[in-house]
This record gives C-alpha cells, structure tokens and sequence, in this order.
C-alpha cells in the first residue's frame, strides 16, 4: 500500500513551494483561531485583507531565497531543517519588526499580534519538517524488503557516521543492510541514541559481535589512527564480522557519500604505520629545479620516485627502463595528469654502459636515483649471471656514466636481503653496494645508499599473490609457518629515500626504520578474514618449504655493521666501511666479460661477500 502513497518521481520545486505556502496559510489561520479562542472578530478580518497578499509575498521571497524546495523530500537531512528553519525565522523577525515600526509610528496597536507571529512560526516550522520526515519515513518503509538483511554496525558515532547511515538508508533496498549499532569510544556519546540506533562502546560491540548479531563493520572515522584501527578490524574478524572502510572526504562524490563508495578493507589500510612527516621544504629546496636520472623508472619504486619528485618541480626529469609496456603505462598517467612535459622517458638498460655514458654525459643530471635491478629471488637462484650483470655491473655502470657526467649526487636504491644474503639476488645487491661504497671513496660524486625490506603492493611482493589465490579458489601458499618479513607502503618508502638523500654525506648507507616484522601465516590468515571466508572451510593454507635463497626473517644490518642516529628518528646511517680491492674491481671486471657464467659468478659472490650462505631451499 505504501507504493501508492509515494510518487514514483521526485516533485517538482514548484510543487513543494505550493505545499509550503498552503501550509503556512493554515499554519496563519490556526494560530489566529488559538489566539481569539476560536472566535476570531470582524475587525480582525479587515486587517488580513491587507496583511495576507503582504505574508504571502514574504513568505514565497524567503522559500526562494532559502532554496527550500532544492532538498529532494525522499533524503531530507539535518542540513535541511536547518534551512527551513532559518527560512521560516526570518520571516517571522521581519514581521516582528514591522511590527515595532507600525506601533512607534502610528502610536497604536500593533499590526498582527506576536502571539499569533510566534504561533504561526512554530506551526509552519513544525509542519514543513514533519512532512517531510514523514516522505521520508514512508520511501524508507517502501524501499524496506522482507527477507535476510546484512546486520550492520558504524563504527564511529560523528559525522561521518552520520552520513554513512544516510547512504545505507537511500540505498535500503538495494543493499539489503540493516544498521544495528553506533560504535563510539567517546563517554559522552556511550548509552545514547542517534536517530534510535543505540551508540555502543567497543567491549559492549565485542558482546553483540560474539552473539552472531552482526555480519559487517564499517569504520567511518576519517582520523583513526593505525594501531587503533588494528584492533577494532582484529576484533571483528575474530567473531566473523568484515570490516568495511569509507574513503577520505575529498573522494566522496559532491561532497555526499555513497553507498557504492563504502569499501572492503585492504590488507595494505592494516600494515602500514601511521604516516612518517617528512620534511617536504627541505626536499623542495633540494630537489626544485634540477636536471634528474630515474632508472628503473617503470618499477614499483621508480614510478612513485617519478611521481614524488615531479612534485617538487624539477626542471626536466629523465626516466629510464628496459620494459616497453610498463613505460608507455607510465607515459598515458603522466600524460593524463598534465605533467609529461616535465618528463623525459628513454627505453634504456643499465646493462649498456656505452648507451648510459652517453645518455647521462648529454642530459648533464644534478641527481641520479638508480632503482633498476632484478628483484625475484627464485628466478635469479637460477640466474646468478644476469643477477650480477643487471643488479651490480649495471649499477656500476650508472655510477660510473654519473661520475663521467659529473653528477654532483647518485643515490641507490638498496634492499634488506642485501644483508647477510643467502640469495644471489641478496649477494649481487650487497656486491653493487660495496661497488658504490668503493667508488665513493675517491669520486667527487656524493652516493648515497638506501635500504629497506619488502614494500606492500609492488610487483612481486606477496599480498597482490595472496589476493590472486583467494580470488582462485586457493590454496594460499605459505613458504613456512614462522617466516617474517618487514613492510611498507610504496610512497612511504620512496619519501623516506627523498628525505636520505638530501642528508647523505660522501658514503653513507641509510636503513630505515621498518617498524615490526609480519608472520606471513598470520598476513595470509588475515587476508582470508578480510575476503570473508574460513580457513580450513572455504579455502586452505598450504606450507610448502622455504624456496631457494629465501631466509626465514629478514634484517636490516649485518654483524659487521653498526648503527647511527640521523636527525630523522626514522632514518639511521649503518657504519659501513669500503671492502673492496683493486684486485677485486679487477674480477669483477673480468666477469662481466665471461657473458653467462654462472660458476664463476657464484664462486665471486662467495669470495667477495663472506657472510653469503646460500640457501638452497627445502
């Protein structure tokens, strides 16, 4: 029946207006009638003659300049009522005033009584909203469906939760959602009621978690901080509940929230720390205006050191990579984000020591980042050539092609699995890395040297494989139930590197803080909660052996190694002192001629870097 008592399109503003302008004539009439007790006299009567053309006129201005028929009734909301009362307030103090005039002036009575002014305020006020809220009310009744709903619980009880509630309400029918509980840490909010949903605490949600009562938490707090959001999305999934995510404000769509737009949490929001303030002026003033070299531009870290850097407004920036496809990927967003004519891509590889000579030597760079390199570890166990001639002689190659351009400053991008490698991907990083040191020693190019562990979402990195498996079914494949390895976001990464090497003095090796190493079994765990399925029920876990070269945790510095504060409590310089002879620069040399041999490449790793242990895997 409700089908029949709501339109099937929104009214027009014409018509609410009308409706609106009726209800404040009777809203007129009633207060009159109250105030004369139901007997209004003659007298009264030839006043309103010409007091009615006058209130009628005044209240259709205000309707029109309050813009209150621009709301859609169906979504009424606060910010509405708001403005009808303003609307309806205005035109009440005008009369008012009127009011005082006309009595001053003509040294009489006044022109409509103020109880009738006040009367009729509260009864056009009141009508308007509740007419409204009962629209409202009744599209809400009709969008309702019966049947299974998904029990919901918002956790946050502010605005934001505010408007997620709206989006769940607007889309009622389509979503199937039914809000259960507000979710707040404020005492003061704790035991009330918005719009007759209770606001919980977090122990009282656990409760109503445990008992099976919701299906799915959505976490509206634009500011919560990491840790905090950790354990709030932990507790969900441990009684079942998904933890849905609202994105930040300025994605919302005209500035309203959409049910569309409320998302399943990432793996990514849970592992990343709370944002580390870099010091953007200083690396403004550092990096504006100069000629700069990417290579391995196409990369994870190398477009994102692309993207930051163009930021700062270099005058031109040089990308470099092999890899065709993923430069032109690189071209079309640059090209789409208007900033391509800062940007000069070049397909090149650090394998050509003449082509890099010759690029470099041309383009006169004041900053080099060299982040090509090879970086999956099984593939290079079978490989150690192209590991060694990629990973160390092509980064030689740039150091060298830089020091030949005279290139005040080449900063490296390192890795963890550089310190005490049990790779050859490892071993050939830690060798380019003693390459760099030995060559800082006596050039008057600044290196700089950056390290750190695995970044979420870049190619290779375990998460977009995890995600993958669960898309297929499973199993999800775990290397070995104690494995760890350190985390972080790509962007945090790439600023963190920015940041060292506007503070890297002649041979320094920068480690970053990467805060507290993962279990991957309980990464995989926590990646099949978040997908909504149950270990062991919906999809498996399967421990297959560490492969070769992989360690069972990671590190940061070697025993051989000792560790210095920066002035960023992020970013400490690791004590590393050159290792290398001319006799080694020599074999090393001598190698990269040998084209492919994988012997002799794994018997100079060995002898060059005596902590390499190869792992050859179970």
């Amino acid at each position: 029946m409700l089908k029949f008592l709501l339109p099937k399109k929104h009214a027009p503003r014409w018509m609410v207006t009308a409706v609106d302008l009726t209800v404040s004539v009777f809203a007129l009439y009633a207060a009159a009638l109250l105030r004369f007790e139901f007997r209004i006299p003659q007298e009264e009567w030839e006043v309103w003659k010409a007091f009615l053309p006058v209130f009628l006129t005044a209240r259709i201005t205000a309707f029109l300049l309050f813009n209150t028929s621009a709301g859609i009734i169906r979504h009424t909301g606060l910010e509405d009522v708001k403005r009808i009362a303003l609307c309806t307030s205005a035109v009440t103090v005008v009369f008012a005033s009127a009011n005082l005039i006309a009595a001053k002036l003509g040294n009489g009575p006044y022109w409509i009584p103020f109880s009738i002014l006040g009367i009729e305020w509260i009864l056009t006020t009141a009508t308007m909203v509740s007419s409204r809220w009962l629209v409202k009310w009744l599209y809400l009744q009709n969008k309702r469906h019966p049947g299974i709903k998904t029990q919901i619980a918002i956790y946050g009880a502010g605005e934001a939760g505010l408007l997620a509630k709206e989006a769940i309400d607007r889309e009622l029918g389509d979503s199937g959602m039914k809000l259960i509980a507000f979710i707040d840490d404020d005492r003061n909010k704790i035991g009330k009621k918005i719009e007759g949903i209770d606001i919980l605490s977090p122990n009282q949600a656990e409760i109503l978690f445990a008992g099976g009562r919701i299906d799915q938490m959505i976490l509206s707090i634009q500011n919560l901080n990491k840790e905090h959001r950790r354990r709030m999305v932990d507790m969900a999934l441990q009684h079942g509940v998904r933890p849905l995510d609202v994105p930040p404000v300025d994605r919302w769509i005209n500035g309203s929230l959409s049910l569309g737009q409320i998302r399943e949490l990432n793996i990514e929001d849970l592992l990343g720390r709370e944002p580390i303030k870099m010091n953007s002026q200083h690396i403004h003033e550092d990096m504006n205006g100069k000629r700069i070299v990417v290579t391995g531009a196409a990369g994870s870290i190398g477009s994102e050191l692309v993207r930051q850097l163009l930021m700062y407004k270099p005058e031109i920036l040089l990308a470099i990579d092999q890899a065709e496809t993923p430069m032109h990927d690189l071209h079309l967003e640059l090209k789409a984000l208007g900033v391509d004519d800062r940007v000069d891509l070049q397909i090149g590889d650090v394998r050509d020591a003449q082509q890099i000579l010759d690029t470099l030597k041309v383009f006169k760079p004041d900053v080099v980042f060299h982040a090509a390199a090879y970086k999956h570890v099984p593939m290079m166990e079978k490989q150690p050539w192209q590991a060694f001639d990629t990973n160390a002689m092509g980064s030689r190659n740039v150091l060298k092609a830089a020091e030949a351009a005279k290139c005040p400053r080449f900063v490296f991008i390192s890795t963890d699995k550089a310190v005490n490698p049990t790779s050859v991907m490892g071993a050939t990083k830690r060798l380019a890395e003693l390459l760099v040191l030995q060559s800082a020693s006596n050039s008057n190019t600044q290196c700089v040297i950056t390290r750190f562990g695995n970044v979420l979402g870049s190619n290779g990195s375990v998460i977009p494989l995890f995600k993958r498996q669960i898309e297929s079914g499973g199993p999800i494949t775990v290397t070995d139930k104690e494995v760890t390895r350190y985390f972080m976001t790509i962007p945090e990464a790439v600023s963190l590197v920015l940041e060292a090497a506007t503070m890297g003095e002649q041979d320094d090796v920068f480690v970053f803080d990467m805060g507290q190493s993962i279990k991957i079994l309980d990464l995989a765990k926590k990646m099949i909660a978040l997908a909504g399925l149950e270990e062991g029920k919906d999809i498996e876990v399967a421990i297959t052996g560490l492969r070769p070269g992989e360690k069972m945790h990671e590190e940061l510095l070697s025993h051989r190694e000792s560790m210095l504060p920066t002035h960023h409590h992020k970013i400490m310089r690791a004590s590393t002192p050159p290792s290398l002879s001319s006799d080694d620069i020599e074999n090393i040399v001598e190698l990269s001629k040998a084209k492919g041999s994988h012997q002799e490449t794994l018997v100079l790793l060995k002898t060059l870097i005596p902590e390499y242990q190869r792992n050859s895997g179970q």
